[in-house]
């Protein structure tokens, strides 16, 4: 297959975090390959025109889109960006990946809804925390029944970016300016890969006050948030979020609950992930280690993936952004819906989004709207529950 016959994609953002999508476009040779590029950053631009062997760079979004000859589009700008960037993406009829989170209203959420129910292309939220080798393991445990039936699971995010805040400015108003879960996909979207078919239907949140202030002597928002969410089914889940307290960080950890067997992630280097599960462990007060299960259960196709980029380095989180993006690559050639499409990219974000009006109703509980029941009139922030 020539350049000319391959899906041809446009990266915006591709000076900083776009760069992370080399290792998995170079996955697929012939199939894919980056048309433009496009960046803020004059000076920059060119060596990421090279990086990627564009045919085009562009610092003006709007003319990629018109000129680019594009298929694809990949967004990785600042996250307050994403919904209108995707919205005017999916106008234009192409397909795209959009890096975390999609939105940062429940209003901007349901114009990008509506943009992608109309739109010829498809749109995949682009949660790298999804395609970590636990995950996809303890995933596909999951698939084999090994679990039973899950009813709890809980995840942080603890992560200390106040001097990031000073260097990227805009995560000060969008990341740690703004009470409840700013920034909650990392920890929900593995969480509900563990849940197939749920989605949470309420949640409240609570923060431990101001303790931290910026070097403009303006308080952060409050240093953790604990939202609490129930699904549909019935099942509980515990998000913790924190982004500015002095701390070792502690980017992702979880733990799952089922009848079954359960999981814990390791919290320090030193560590290893653990799990247990009636079928496999005989000690029953007696952990075994998850890496040991890995060559009889991790997943065919991605330990293959994953041998593959070894020789040529996994740049991207140890991998996951390359194979996140060989999730979305491959569902297109496929001609199937994306893994993380529209409505699933909804169920991962609303809860934040909601998280943040019960902030401001002193914890109350409020109802998630359901993206797929979606109309013309709908999509107000969540009501309160008792």
């Amino acid at each position: 297959m020539s350049r000319l016959q391959a899906l041809h994609i446009g990266i915006v953002g591709a000076c900083g975090r776009g760069r992370t999508f080399a290792t998995a476009l170079a996955q697929r040779p012939g199939q894919v390959c980056v048309q433009a590029v496009c960046d803020m950053d004059a000076d920059a631009l060119p060596a990421a025109r090279d990086r990627f062997d564009a045919a085009s760079c562009f610092q003006d979004y709007e003319e990629m889109l018109s000129q680019g000859q594009l298929d694809i589009v990949v967004i990785a700008t600042p996250m307050h960006l994403h919904a209108q960037q995707s919205i005017q993406a999916l106008d234009a009829g192409l397909h795209v990946l959009c890096e975390v989170t999609p939105a940062v209203s429940v209003e901007e959420c349901r114009q990008v809804v509506s943009a992608a129910r109309q739109s010829t292309g498809q749109y995949m939220l682009a949660e790298n925390c999804n395609y970590t080798r636990q995950c996809l393991l303890v995933e596909e445990l999951v698939r084999q029944g090994l679990f039973g039936s899950i009813y709890y699971a809980e995840a942080e995010y603890l992560h200390e970016v106040r001097d990031l805040n000073e260097r990227t400015k805009w995560r000060r108003r969008w990341q740690t300016g703004i009470d409840g879960i700013t920034y909650g996909t990392h920890a929900l979207g593995p969480v509900l890969c563990w849940m197939p078919g749920e989605r949470v239907h309420r949640v409240c949140c609570a923060g431990s006050g101001h303790h931290y202030e910026d070097p403009r002597g303006d308080n952060y928002h409050q240093d953790t948030h604990v939202m609490l969410a129930q699904t549909e089914g019935g099942g509980l889940i515990k998000i913790r979020l924190d982004m500015v307290s002095t701390r070792p960080s502690v980017t992702t950890t979880y733990q799952l609950q089922g009848t079954t067997g359960c999981y814990e992630s390791a919290r320090r280097a030193d560590e290893q992930d653990r799990i247990w599960l009636t079928a496999l462990h005989d000690e029953p007060q007696s952990w075994g280690a998850l890496a040991d299960l890995e060559e009889q259960y991790f997943p065919t196709h991605w330990r293959d993936q994953l041998a593959a980029m070894a020789d040529q380095g996994t740049e991207g989180h140890r991998g996951s952004d390359a194979i996140m993006s060989l999730a979305f690559i491959d569902a297109l050639l496929a001609g199937q819906p994306p893994p993380v499409d529209i409505d699933r990219a909804m169920d991962m974000s609303l809860p934040g989004l909601v998280s943040q009006e019960s902030m401001r109703t002193q914890g109350a509980w409020l109802d998630v709207p359901d993206s797929r029941q979606w109309g013309p009139d709908s999509g107000q922030l969540g009501t309160a529950t008792t």
